[in-house]
C-alpha cells in the first residue's frame, strides 16, 4: 500500500485522475486488485474508488450516504451546476470556432491563439467570447479578447477540466473530466428530466 500512497492523497483531495492528468496512476487504478485495495484502505473513511462508464476517469465516491455524507455532496452539487452552463457553451464553441464535428475528448490538444484567430473577425463568436468570460465562472475584468480567451483558459485549468504541459508554452491538453461534466448533463437532462435551459437547443443537441 506504501506504492499507493500518494495516489490515495490525491484521490482524497478531490483529484480526478485519468490518463492525461496522471499516466501512471491511471495504469495503476485499471487494476482491479489494485482498486480493491486502496477500496479497503478508504473504506473507514466512507469511500471508495468510483469511475465513470467507460472507466477513463477515476475519482472518490462516498460508500453510504450518511446526513455528513449527504451535505457535502449538496454542497459540491451546488457549485458544479452553477458551473454547466457556462461550460457546456466552451464546449459548444470549441466546436463552432474549431469546426470540430465531435465533442472533447480526453488527449484533445487546444491553443489559445486558435481562438483569437477564429473570433478576431467573426463578430458572432467574440461577442460569445466575451459572454463567456464575464460570467461568474470565468470572472474575466478584461475587454480585450485575448486576455478574456486565457482567462477562460486559466479558469479551465484551475476546474481540472484542461492541462498545461508546459508553463512557458500555450498549449493545452483536455483530461477526462470532460468525460464526467457530459455525464452529468445528460444525466439532468435523461434521468432528471431537468432541462438546463430551455431556449438552447443547439446546445442540448450536441449530446
Amino acid at each position: 500500500m506504501t506504492l499507493s500512497g500518494p495516489l490515495i492523497e490525491r484521490l482524497l483531495s478531490g483529484a480526478f485522475i485519468c490518463q492525461v492528468t496522471d499516466e501512471d496512476g491511471f495504469r495503476h487504478l485499471q487494476d482491479e486488485a489494485t482498486r480493491e485495495a486502496i477500496d479497503a484502505y478508504l473504506k473507514p473513511l466512507n469511500r471508495r474508488v468510483a469511475s465513470n462508464a467507460d472507466q477513463t476517469l477515476f475519482f472518490v465516491a462516498y460508500v453510504h450516504l450518511d446526513q455528513s455524507a449527504r451535505e457535502q455532496l449538496s454542497q459540491q452539487l451546488g457549485i458544479t451546476l452553477s458551473s454547466l452552463l457556462p461550460l457546456l457553451e466552451w464546449v459548444q464553441l470549441v466546436q463552432e470556432a474549431l469546426g470540430r464535428d465531435t465533442l472533447l475528448t480526453a488527449g484533445d490538444v487546444l491553443k489559445p491563439a486558435e481562438f483569437v484567430l477564429k473570433s478576431e473577425d467573426n463578430q458572432s463568436l467574440r461577442e460569445r467570447v466575451q459572454l463567456l468570460a464575464s460570467d461568474r465562472f470565468f470572472n474575466s475584468q478584461s475587454d480585450a479578447l485575448d486576455s478574456q480567451i486565457k482567462q477562460i483558459f486559466r479558469r479551465l485549468k484551475e476546474q481540472g477540466y484542461l492541462l498545461q504541459p508546459h508553463a512557458d508554452k500555450q498549449v493545452y491538453l483536455v483530461t477526462s473530466k470532460i468525460d464526467y461534466l457530459i455525464d452529468l448533463i445528460r444525466f439532468i437532462r435523461d434521468e432528471e428530466n431537468l432541462p438546463l435551459e430551455d431556449d438552447e437547443p443547439q446546445q442540448e443537441g450536441l449530446l
